[in-house]
């Protein structure tokens, strides 16, 4: 399949890297949205290649210092200016963004086109999204996407255990921050307080009670309810108090529980039937929801083996 976007292999191969991860979705109806690592310990001085020019803006977040960066739009010198670790960055593809790699550099790049921005203002009360605000070369402290990119670095080294649900949660509530921070749209709190209706309640939780690995697409269950994706993700989350990926997370606690029963059971086995990659995904998820490692937890309740 062809690749859509600026991301990815597209990205790394603009800014000079062979190796560049990547997680993407399509959680909003209207275009994909991704996020991609790059990075470059030992870069020879050239400036980064010319980016396929897309109705989409670039964010980034940068995981390390990046002193006197040269920056360079529409094919002229903009501005050089110290790029501080934390910082977040916009960049308009359609402007030609650029800059002289002269530096061992790593961040983070998130993928997002205008039409995802003007699907989430598609919503009563909402403004449309345009233009973001933003200057080349200016960073911004913002503590949302120093939080979500710290979150998905780790599914980004961890991509077999990262669920669908889980990228396509962080995704929308990261593009859902840029054009309210960036765009002037209105907060989901200030348009829509109401949760979901019992029976939506029901059908969300079977759909994803079904399928404990996560691989369905929030996407699908909002459209099955009819609803913008957006909507229901935060309606889901007033209705159970949890977003879909952690309560999912939570099904897969309780399905574990449930097979630990089974003396002979091995803990490998449990944790694939349960949706987890594997068991150290399972102890990892495990541990940190019940506060014990799964094999001390049976012992406790159970007598059974600690490990096989």
């Amino acid at each position: 399949m062809t690749q859509a976007g600026v991301y990815g292999r597209k990205l790394g191969q603009g800014l000079h890297v062979k190796q560049a991860p990547v997680l993407v979705t399509r959680s909003l109806r209207s275009a994909e949205l991704a996020v991609t690592e790059v990075r470059n310990d030992d870069p020879r001085r050239d400036l980064s290649g010319s980016l396929p020019a897309e109705d989409a803006y670039l964010v980034s977040l940068k995981i390390r210092d990046y002193p006197d960066c040269e920056c360079w739009e529409n094919g002229r010198f903009v501005t050089k200016a110290n790029v501080r670790a934390g910082a977040t960055y916009l960049y308009d593809l359609k402007r030609d963004p650029r800059y002289v790699i002269d530096k061992p550099f790593h961040s983070l790049f998130f993928y997002l086109p205008r039409p995802a921005l003007r699907d989430l203002a598609r919503q009563p009360g909402a403004p449309r999204v345009g233009e973001l605000s933003y200057e080349p070369g200016v960073g911004h402290d913002d503590g949302v996407i120093r939080h979500i990119g710290a979150t998905l670095l780790e599914g980004l080294r961890r991509p077999d255990e990262t669920n669908q649900l889980f990228v396509d949660h962080m995704m929308l509530a990261l593009t859902a921050h840029v054009a309210q921070t960036y765009g002037g749209l209105k907060s989901g709190a200030e348009l829509n307080r109401g949760g979901l209706a019992p029976w939506q309640v029901k059908r969300a939780c079977d759909r994803l009670d079904s399928d404990l690995s996560g691989k369905i697409a929030l996407q699908q269950i909002a459209t099955e309810l009819g609803l913008s994706i957006s909507h229901f993700s935060r309606a889901f989350r007033i209705s159970t108090g949890l977003p879909p990926h952690q309560w999912l997370l939570q099904q897969r606690v309780k399905a574990a529980k449930q097979l630990m029963t089974v003396r002979d059971l091995p803990l490998s086995e449990i944790a694939i039937s349960a949706g987890f990659a594997n068991q150290s995904h399972f102890t990892r998820v495990f541990s940190q929801v019940v506060g014990v490692s799964p094999g001390a937890w049976r012992r406790e309740r159970h007598g059974g083996p600690s490990e096989t």
